[in-house]
């Protein structure tokens, strides 16, 4: 199986499945003719496993020992169960502090903040908070886009300009001259909007660099 058919199959993108194989984690062989990598049904298991396993919040550290057969699923799972445990008591802390502060009737101006402030310093500290640290896909792909958009109006002024005076000036550039130019500022435009749908893709997926994860 080539990538392509991996990445439908599993619904990881490329750049995950790279990441994977930089870890060590499968090793696809290569066609000796095209050195495309070559996908078995092996590779595809182990594939899903992960995806299944982070889907779980398992760390790559820890699929790594279970593949190096450095640590059993019994003992994995048993440290995501202590994990989750942790994280329900700390979410019940959170919630009977808001039921508290619901029920005392206190206002904005004039909340005890030292008091809960406090308490949430504790949690920070223990490595526990409400908010969503993950960067919003809707703000990745306006960065995208945005970033796409000014390198593309780069080559397209270039064009127009080349194309503005080929047109109106006497002098012209050898026609075959004038094609070249034109291809070589259409080919990164081209380029550009191809990478941006596929970085479009790799954002909706969830699947950025596991490396900045971890």
């Amino acid at each position: 199986m080539l990538v392509s058919e991996v990445e439908i199959l599993t619904g990881l993108s490329k750049k995950s499945i790279r990441y994977y194989e930089e870890m060590g984690l499968i090793k696809p062989n290569r066609n000796k003719e095209n050195d495309y990598r070559l996908y078995n049904e092996e590779d595809l298991k182990k594939l899903k496993i992960i995806k299944f396993l982070r889907e779980l919040d398992v760390p790559i550290k820890d699929i790594k020992l279970l593949n190096d057969n450095k640590l059993t699923l019994k003992e994995c799972m048993e440290e995501r169960i202590h994990k989750i445990q942790i994280e329900e008591k700390n979410y019940q802390r959170i919630k009977n502090m808001c039921e508290e502060i619901s029920n005392s009737n206190e206002t904005y101006s004039k909340i005890n903040i030292e008091k809960y402030f406090r308490e949430i310093k504790i949690l920070n500290k223990e490595g526990f908070t409400m908010r969503n640290t993950k960067v919003n896909r809707g703000r990745k792909i306006r960065g995208a886009c945005l970033s796409s958009i000014i390198f593309s109006a780069f080559f397209i002024l270039i064009l127009g300009m080349i194309s503005y005076f080929q047109f109106t000036e006497s002098e012209k550039i050898p026609w075959i001259l004038y094609g070249f130019l034109v291809f070589i500022m259409i080919f990164p435009i081209i380029s550009i909007s191809y990478n941006l749908v596929i970085r479009i893709k790799e954002i909706n997926k969830g699947e950025e660099d596991e490396a900045s994860k971890y």
